[in-house]
């Protein structure tokens, strides 16, 4: 958890960690989250480093009376879990849909500090006044303030949900089998599918939270099958649960793709707590019984642990970095796919001199073509799903 708490810190620019200390702490919702001996440590030890600017107190989130506590005894910035993933959050927002889902997480922030505010007017004989004139108090006119800005991001988003179930019919009715690629933050997702796809657009950071936007990259399997391999969030433990329901619009792609492909950075020491906690966030995300029964595991950067030794049969281990391993991922993902979508593998004759080849290449994965020059005819094997054959017999009437 130190070590994680570090990592987040070092992900933001110009963030620099100075000194570090694992103490017991009370409930963060109590006011003094502190003992008063672990209290006079910290105190002592931040004010005897006039260069530091700001406390990251790593729990879930502090009540605004216990940050407002420290920050007066301490003389900086207070922050928790939940701000410091905020702020990550909104240095790496790209597109406008990341830009709203980040807008809605402030929400319950600015909710918990307006109650703050108020309750210290109410002790100067404020905050229960009312405005001039409008009948409201200053804390019922905030309160609508902050819902009309919450129901128009949520106005704007549901606008953006809608465009994404648009495409996501789109790629359906083209029928290419959707990969979602899951796992902790900074397993190398983003470097497994630039080396899955070679698409040299993508540029992977080591960093946490490089990924917030969902981007979809096509790519081929050994049998010429496209498929669209889709990039998503990274997880964390104790990641603030209002945060994964602000993004829960990105993460809806993932119950509709076809297979999850769960990556994991096997030389991490703590990956299998990493792991339980990307399966929790899954179950908890409602993600379809099939797909969570179906998942394909990948044990990355292998090359970064002396004498590898596989521990789980059923993993599949790689290094996306040193594109190892990729050839069994493929086929893995192929099998799993075709298991999944129901499409078949069947070996169809067709005549050379119809449409039946040129037809087959278009609408289905044609893996192999024998020529039987002496008919004129062809046996070509063929990945298609049921619709496409449907199709293809209704228009070339075969038995």
């Amino acid at each position: 958890m130190m070590a994680e708490a570090v990592g987040l810190v070092n992900t933001l620019q110009n963030w620099t960690v100075l000194d570090k200390v694992i103490l017991s702490t009370k409930a963060p919702d109590r006011r003094t989250i502190f003992g008063k001996g672990n209290f006079k440590i910290l105190t002592e030890r931040i004010k005897g480093k006039p260069q530091i600017t700001a406390v990251f107190v790593n729990v879930e989130r502090l009540s605004p009376a216990s940050e407002r506590e420290l920050e007066e005894a301490w003389g900086v910035k207070v922050l928790d879990r939940y701000s410091v993933v905020l702020h990550i959050f909104r240095c790496n927002a790209r597109t406008k849909e990341a830009k709203l889902q980040i807008s809605l997480a402030e929400i319950p922030l600015l909710r918990s500090r307006l109650k703050d505010e108020v309750a210290k007017l109410d002790q100067q004989g404020g905050g229960s006044r009312y405005i001039m004139g409008s009948g409201e108090t200053f804390m019922e006119v905030q309160q609508r303030l902050l819902k009309e800005r919450e129901l128009k991001i949520r106005s704007a988003l549901e606008k953006l949900r809608k465009k994404r179930q648009l495409l996501r019919s789109q790629r359906k009715s083209r029928e290419f089998p959707v990969v979602s690629v899951m796992g902790y933050t900074n397993c190398g997702k983003t470097t497994l599918i630039k080396a899955l796809t070679g698409d040299v657009k993508l540029q992977p950071r080591d960093q946490l939270f490089a990924t917030l936007d969902v981007t979809v990259h096509g790519g081929q399997l050994p049998s010429r099958m496209t498929v669209l391999y889709v990039d998503t969030i990274g997880f964390l433990s104790q990641l603030p649960h209002q945060l994964i329901d602000s993004f829960s619009a990105t993460l809806e792609d993932v119950a509709h793709s076809d297979l999850i492909v769960h990556v994991r950075d096997i030389s991490h020491p703590e990956t299998l707590n990493q792991k339980v906690n990307v399966l929790n966030v899954l179950k908890n995300l409602q993600i379809p019984e099939c797909l969570m029964n179906s998942i394909v595991e990948v044990h990355n950067k292998i090359d970064l642990v002396d004498n590898y030794e596989q521990s789980e049969p059923d993993a599949v281990p790689v290094s996306a970095l040193k594109e190892q391993g990729l050839e069994e991922l493929k086929q893995r993902i192929e099998a799993a796919i075709v298991k999944s979508t129901g499409k078949h593998i069947l070996t169809v004759k067709v005549e050379l001199s119809s449409a039946q080849l040129s037809w087959l290449y278009k609408e289905a994965t044609v893996q192999e073509v024998d020529v039987v020059a002496d008919e004129g005819t062809a046996l070509v094997k063929v990945i298609i799903s049921n619709a496409a054959y449907g199709r293809y017999r209704k228009l070339f009437q075969t038995n």
